[in-house]
């Protein structure tokens, strides 16, 4: 039932995207147990990563995949691109551990690649998460939530 809420919410988000689109929401799900020490980001289903067309130019296709790593060296992060479109349109799977007083959970959402850089809609804690794709093929990431701004570096897994 979760995967089908799950589903409809990232056809509704591509439904409704416009041009010129404004930053769109994720949902954010907490996971089961909010008192967890810093550690892995746990995803509560494993994410179905859809190859890119042939379509889909490289410099966006290489976002596409499973990417693991640590925020300020305490929490995990993991960020899953579950598909790329031709126009640098992703949509994604975001799950974090514990990171200061924010508890760990996980967003499903959508975003858009410019340039070298993804960025997810703003989550509904406020949250702005962003990756830019770095020469040697990692991603650095950039999560700004509460005036603080917490960065990291992704592999591909």
């Amino acid at each position: 039932m979760r995967n089908l809420m799950l589903a409809f919410a990232a056809l509704a988000l591509a439904a409704c995207q416009s041009p010129q689109e404004p930053r769109q929401s994720v949902t954010v799900e907490p996971a089961s147990s909010p008192a967890v020490p810093p550690g892995p980001a746990t995803m509560v289903q494993s994410p179905t990563i859809t190859p890119p067309g042939k379509d889909v130019p490289a410099k966006y296709a290489v976002f596409s995949g499973s990417w693991v790593g640590r925020l300020e060296s305490t929490s995990e992060g993991r960020l899953d691109v579950q598909s790329v479109s031709s126009n640098g349109k992703v949509t994604v799977n975001y799950a974090w551990g514990v990171l200061d007083d924010n508890n760990p959970g996980e967003a499903a959402g959508a975003g858009k690649i410019v340039g070298n850089t993804l960025r997810l809609g703003r989550f509904p804690n406020g949250a702005d998460v962003s990756f830019q794709m770095l020469p040697d093929g990692t991603l650095a990431e950039t999560l700004s939530l509460a005036g603080k701004t917490y960065t990291g570096v992704l592999t591909k897994q």
